[in-house]
């Protein structure tokens, strides 16, 4: 694929390297001379200007990608970045910063973002996933699509224990995408007893709110150690 970066600053560098890895092609567009530090990813295209000028955006070979990046460090910047180009150049797939959570809000199909990507929530999310056990963790929400990715770790009282996946009985639209087990994934997961200490991730739709109730209750401690008669 051929993907456009807008911000060479660490984030968007590191962004480029691992798709440079992955046998993509890049381009970095940033207005500071100062970000321009060729070298450090030598394989991506470099373009010094404004990403929310159309015509930088144009020379960057925007109309052409087939995903932008909005990586910069300014809030406002990646926003109209986004917005230019979804409506300017038909990008198809557009994947924007937010660095500030209140902003948060902002980022949507309205502005042209298809993916928001909050550095903040996502440290968070991993701070919460590290310590939580019998709670749903969010990690990931796939904005226009309306659903979202979240962590659970089984604890020793769940009522999932032995239990297989299908046996799970989880309401709604909830699924289990994967189970990490000493820290990886394990193969055949329908297959799969579920075990104490066992990580879920599961996707469900965000717009459900009750869904994360009831899927947090079914994976939870059993009936009779919860509400003992």
């Amino acid at each position: 694929m051929q993907i456009v970066i807008a911000g060479a600053g660490s984030v968007g560098r590191s962004i480029a390297r691992e798709l440079l890895s992955k046998g993509h092609e890049v381009t970095l567009i940033d207005r500071h001379p100062d970000q321009m530090r060729v070298a450090s990813v030598a394989q991506a295209d470099w373009v010094l200007a404004d990403a929310c000028s159309p015509d930088s955006l144009r020379e960057a070979g925007v109309g052409t990608c087939d995903v932008m990046v909005a990586a910069t460090g300014d809030d406002k910047a990646n926003l109209v970045i986004s917005l230019l180009a979804k409506t300017e150049y038909g990008v198809p797939r557009v994947v924007a910063r937010v660095n500030n959570p209140k902003n948060e809000w902002m980022f949507d199909e309205a502005w042209g973002v298809d993916v928001r990507v909050s550095t903040p929530r996502v440290m968070t999310a991993l701070v919460e996933e590290a310590v939580s056990v019998g709670v749903l963790v969010p990690l990931f929400e796939f904005h226009e699509a309306g659903a979202a990715l979240y962590s659970y770790t089984i604890g020793a009282d769940s009522a999932a224990l032995d239990l297989k996946i299908g046996k799970l009985g989880l309401p709604g639209d909830a699924k289990i995408l994967s189970i990490l087990r000493d820290d990886a994934p394990l193969d055949s997961i329908q297959d799969v007893a579920i075990e104490a200490g066992d990580q879920l991730v599961l996707m469900l739709s965000s717009k459900e709110a009750s869904l994360r109730a009831d899927v947090e209750l079914a994976l939870g401690p059993k009936r009779s150690e919860k509400n003992p008669a």
